[in-house]
């Protein structure tokens, strides 16, 4: 069984998602403005149910992925960050790669929470070596997650395809 660490920044603490997440997460994956560039349309109900679930799944069959966001001054849940691989289908393929990932509440935009969560499991993963390049996609449009990908070290991005729609694929080197 994974032991799913909780890691700490000056402003949050990154932890295992819990079922008792699952208003706030239903929430935010509910709001337009979290799902605008991830999917393009909010989540119902179920469905923010069964990504929670699967959020929460994939550390036990990969050893890796995605942490529930808390900010420390508040105890909120103010979002996620981690990594993952959802085996997509696109081109190019990031297929065996930690693929990188956040997404925040709407009102923790803009506070640089993204980039302070994604340094600390960044470095968490690679203490951890897991021998696996590390990408991202982000939608061309979406640019201050590529100002996140810039700052974390990813190098400049390819343009793919995912879901017949354009993607920039960002890769870090090991």
């Amino acid at each position: 069984m994974t032991i799913i660490p909780t890691l700490d920044t000056e402003r949050l603490i990154l932890r295992p998602h819990r079922a008792s997440d699952f208003d706030a997460y239903r929430a935010m994956w509910g709001h337009p403005d979290v799902t605008r560039f991830i999917g393009g349309t909010p989540l119902s109900r179920e469905a923010s149910w069964s990504k929670l679930m699967r959020v929460m799944g994939v550390w036990q069959a990969l050893g890796f992925g995605f942490f529930a966001i808390e900010e420390r001054a508040t105890g909120r849940f103010i979002g996620e960050a981690g990594f993952h691989d959802m085996r997509r289908d696109m081109t190019p393929s990031i297929e065996g790669t930690l693929e990188a990932g956040w997404g925040l509440v709407p009102d923790a935009h803009g506070k640089g929470y993204a980039t302070e969560a994604m340094r600390v499991a960044i470095a968490w993963a690679d203490a951890q070596d897991f021998g696996m390049s590390m990408t991202c996609i982000i939608a061309e449009a979406n640019l201050p997650s590529q100002r996140v990908a810039d700052k974390l070290g990813f190098a400049a991005p390819e343009l793919g395809a995912y879901l017949e729609h354009p993607i920039l694929v960002y890769r870090r080197p090991m």
